[in-house]
């Protein structure tokens, strides 16, 4: 069913410093502006304190901007809800559509659906998910007349530094919002797999420092424009305390990869162009004497997939791609999202059998889902 813990992830990446500057007024008790000193004193040289800020000033104006954002994004985003546990979604169009994590729906087909303002929630199908982009789709089996659909950014022209709110439905307090800045993109991370959960490793996430929370997956990451720039998805976890969150370190899915695969589930019922590299295998990890995870172990080779045709076979042990040591399933999947449908890679084995060692070079296929 719908998995509800905080998503975990191990960045792939160093993590980027930024150094945000602010802006500052000093006002007297009627709100104008003070100081004709160097010092932005007032003219006797004495500084005003405890003054609001005038009706015009940055301040002012950026949260008036910010309750704008909130006024025009929050009606988009809902709350989905499966007998393991609740979600956020986002509203795509004006047929119904919403889109939200793969992980948030788990393996449920029906769904409750909770729009803003509204006094009891709406039913819901299960249109498709995608595993490999942890996203889905359902549809409102009654949608109303006045749904809200979300505008999607173009996440390509993202800056880092940019002010960004987090909008859904952490720990089921419905129509939350956090705020922060746009810390990183173009990250590599990879998900945790549980009961329910894909286990997806996404490239070219958004990094945020706005804080992302158990019941924020599937809702919205916007921007000052009001634009949905992606889709928060989990947060990073610190292995020295046992997989705790660390605060301001969240991941989101940008919304260009969100619009191309909401759109194929959408017009064909599921996913046919995913822009994703795949070898055509299904693998395990595969421990050595030790306990360690020494290599992937092929489980399966597809037929007409990129393996077959570069001769890897059933019980090869994958030990690296391109000189990069892949040690896990997840080190795999890093290894590929880096990857090009189309590119050549060099993948060493250790042949099933009698343990020897080869190299083959192999012309990544594309995943279909």
């Amino acid at each position: 069913m719908g998995e509800t813990t905080r998503r975990r992830a191990t960045v792939a990446l160093a993590a980027a410093v930024l150094v945000v500057g602010g802006l500052s007024a000093c006002t007297d008790d009627n709100g104008s502006t003070q100081g004709s000193g160097r010092d932005g004193g007032n003219a006797d040289g004495k500084v005003a304190s405890g003054s609001a800020a005038p009706s015009n000033s940055p301040a002012n104006d950026l949260q008036a901007q910010y309750q704008q954002v909130v006024r025009n994004v929050l009606p988009s985003v809902v709350q989905i809800t499966t007998q393991g546990g609740l979600g956020s979604g986002v509203v795509y169009d004006d047929k119904g559509n919403i889109v939200t994590n793969a992980h948030v729906i788990g393996r449920a087909t029906t769904f409750e659906v909770t729009l803003p303002n509204a006094s009891k929630p709406v039913t819901a199908k299960l249109v498709a998910a995608f595993a490999p982009d942890d996203l889905a789709v359902i549809r409102l089996d009654n949608p109303p007349a006045d749904l809200k659909p979300a505008r999607f950014a173009d996440s390509s022209k993202l800056q880092v530094g940019q002010i960004t709110m987090a909008m859904g439905n952490p720990l089921g307090l419905d129509s939350s919002v956090t705020e922060g800045i746009v810390s990183a993109i173009g990250r590599t991370v990879s998900e945790p797999q549980s009961s329910g959960s894909p286990g997806a490793t996404i490239s070219s996430a958004i990094q945020t420092s706005a804080a992302i929370n158990p019941g924020n997956s599937g809702g919205a990451l916007v921007d000052l424009d009001s634009q949905v720039i992606g889709i928060p998805t989990l947060a990073a976890a610190d292995p020295e305390t046992n997989g705790g969150a660390v605060p301001g370190i969240g991941f989101a899915i940008p919304a260009n990869t969100v619009k191309s695969i909401t759109d194929q589930i959408i017009k064909n019922g599921k996913v046919d162009n995913s822009g994703k590299a795949a070898l055509g295998v299904t693998v395990r990890t595969v421990a050595g004497p030790n306990g360690r995870s020494t290599g992937v172990g092929v489980v399966s080779v597809q037929d007409g997939g990129a393996a077959k045709a570069a001769g890897i076979q059933q019980g090869d042990v994958i030990t690296s791609i391109d000189d990069r040591e892949i040690t896990d399933v997840v080190a795999l999947s890093e290894a590929l999202a880096g990857k090009q449908p189309g590119d050549r890679v060099e993948v060493s084995l250790i042949r099933a059998g009698d343990g020897g060692k080869a190299t083959v070079n192999v012309t990544l296929g594309e995943l279909e889902g």
